[in-house]
């Protein structure tokens, strides 16, 4: 049972815009902390935003020109990333905890070009 699908990566020509979309299981999207992954080749994967509630928290690189959002009755959460550069290209994961279980999006390709 799929649990999240990503959509929105592809191309993306840097200065541009960036809207990411994840479409989350109905029972595990309520009450839930939602969060956008990413890893870029050769890297480890690092957390770029996290939405709990009405709380959010942007890793550094992200802060100011990104906005994690969600969207409580269509069960969607996105991410906007404004300014995009060659090094915000990577797998974007959706990425959901709640009451302890983890749940993973199959990822989606990001590749900015300069």
């Amino acid at each position: 049972q799929v649990q999240l699908v990503e959509s929105g990566g592809g191309l993306i020509q840097s200065g541009g815009s960036l809207r990411l979309s994840c479409a989350v299981a109905v029972d595990i999207f309520d009450d839930s902390t939602l969060c956008w992954y990413r890893q870029a080749p050769g890297k480890q994967r690092e957390r770029v935003a996290c939405v709990a509630g009405y709380v959010t928290d942007y890793v550094d690189s992200a802060k100011g020109r990104s906005t994690i959002a969600k969207d409580d009755v269509k069960k969607i959460m996105y991410l906007q990333m404004n300014n995009p550069q060659p090094e915000d290209t990577a797998v974007y994961y959706c990425f959901v905890r709640k009451r302890g279980l983890e749940y993973w999006g199959q990822g989606t390709q990001v590749t900015v070009s300069s």
